[in-house]
């Protein structure tokens, strides 16, 4: 069949044969164009900002000027020298650079954390490695002079507790400005930055150094929370902060026995939600939650690291989201959360998770309830329509009748260009497989 095509192909007449070979590039760079460039924003376009509105202690008051826009994302993964190839480094950095930037300039946040492991082998890079690393994340993750970029350390980035030294962390604090126990403040909003790797409590040198001021932060926080009093001289010397709860932001989650009640299209797969967590591995320890929790009392908790979804509630009141992976090496629907803040908490605040998976898009797809709106972009079967569920007046969807055909074309070039141009990865050191990748 394919033979006879081509044949018929080489008897065309050289001015057919160069009509058809235009259209063939013509169709070829469309796709291409579409699939890599353009389907970023047709689908970011579609994420919208959550309402926030006021609460007790503000009523409707609340304006633009005091409200914070922030995206979250969580475990890009930057490959390395040791196990990324060349063009699996090219295939997801590409991805991952057109995601941020295009968000960045379609959604125009004030700040922007990553919640760690911003490189998959920062633990055991050269000096050589670590600045080729730094290089290509600032050129991926470069950003406009009305946007800040806070990054967060993860274990890949300096390694699990027992691989962590004080090289390695003062590395990543020179590059990132990154410091534990730090407190940031945007639009009267309290961010506590937390190195979670250091919350191992076995009274090492960077774990002390790490939860002393974490400790000494709380004491201003809490103080600051408070009505002045003279009586209160624990206080009376301490440095007024706004008077606002803090968020958390942090790689490891809080303790929790596994992802089974996490929900969601960005939740762990059904196979894994079972599997218990282990902890000072998987999570922080049970004691080390309680420590954070009793020294901050925060109104949120934003954590990576486990590369999928999960809300939870910690004393029955304080949320917890982790974020999922931001890279598709880690997972086929990476995502980054819409965070819309005042200082004051709200009755309800809200959040919604954006995510989309290459040119396999077809359609967007929406959910609703509980006072929020997820939007979560996905694959579908050809032909499928839109659907919603539990509020179907947030959202309307709208399948692509193109996407059969682009996903075909996409997935085959890439296909071509897998087999074809990409040779044989070489084997690993043994160094970099021990353990779990998380």
């Amino acid at each position: 069949m394919l033979t006879s095509r081509l044949i018929t192909v080489k008897n065309l007449p050289s001015r057919k044969r160069i009509c058809f070979l235009l259209k063939l590039v013509c169709f070829v760079s469309s796709v291409l164009i579409f699939c890599e460039f353009l389907i970023y924003y047709v689908v970011i376009f579609q994420c919208r900002w959550p309402e926030v509105k006021g609460g007790a202690h503000t009523g409707n008051t609340d304006t633009s000027a005091s409200v914070l826009k922030a995206i979250i994302l969580a475990d890009t993964h930057l490959l390395g020298e040791i196990k990324g190839h060349w063009l699996d480094k090219l295939r997801r950095e590409w991805q991952m650079e057109r995601s941020f930037q295009t968000a960045l300039w379609l959604l125009q946040p004030d700040i922007v954390f990553i919640l760690g492991d911003v490189f998959d082998e920062g633990k055991w890079s050269s000096p050589q490695a670590w600045a080729d690393d730094v290089r290509r994340f600032r050129k991926m993750f470069k950003y406009p002079a009305s946007t800040e970029l806070v990054v967060i350390v993860g274990n890949h980035d300096i390694g699990f507790h027992y691989e962590m030294t004080t090289y390695k962390v003062n590395r990543f604090e020179k590059i990132f400005n990154f410091t534990s126990g730090k407190l940031i403040t945007r639009k009267g909003i309290n961010f506590v930055i937390v190195n979670s790797v250091a919350m191992e409590g076995d009274g090492c040198a960077i774990c002390r150094t790490s939860e002393a001021k974490l400790v000494a932060l709380s004491h201003k926080l809490n103080c600051s929370q408070q009505n002045w009093n003279h009586s209160n001289k624990r206080c009376s010397d301490v440095e007024k902060l706004p008077a606002s709860e803090p968020i958390l932001l942090q790689h490891y989650p809080l303790y929790r026995k596994s992802d089974a009640e996490c929900s969601g299209e960005d939740s762990a797969p059904p196979e894994e939600k079972n599997i218990p967590f282990k902890e000072k591995y998987d999570v922080l320890s049970q004691e080390a939650s309680q420590k954070l929790l009793w020294w901050f009392r925060p109104r949120l908790i934003l954590s990576g690291h486990t590369h999928s979804a999960c809300e939870v509630l910690h004393a029955g009141k304080i949320p917890e989201i982790s974020v999922p992976s931001f890279s598709w090496r880690n997972r086929n629907n990476p995502s980054f959360i819409m965070l819309k803040k005042t200082k004051h908490k709200t009755r309800r605040e809200k959040h919604k998770n954006c995510l989309r998976r290459g040119c396999s898009l077809p359609s967007l797809q929406c959910t609703g309830g509980t006072g929020e709106k997820l939007f979560w972009p996905h694959a579908q079967a050809p032909g499928a329509a839109g659907r919603c569920w539990s509020q179907p007046k947030l959202c309307s969807c709208t399948p692509n009748p193109w996407h059969p055909r682009l996903q075909r074309a996409s997935a085959a070039l890439w296909l071509f260009f897998y087999v074809v141009a990409m040779p044989t990865p070489p084997s690993l050191p043994t160094r970099s497989i021990g353990g779990l990748f998380i």
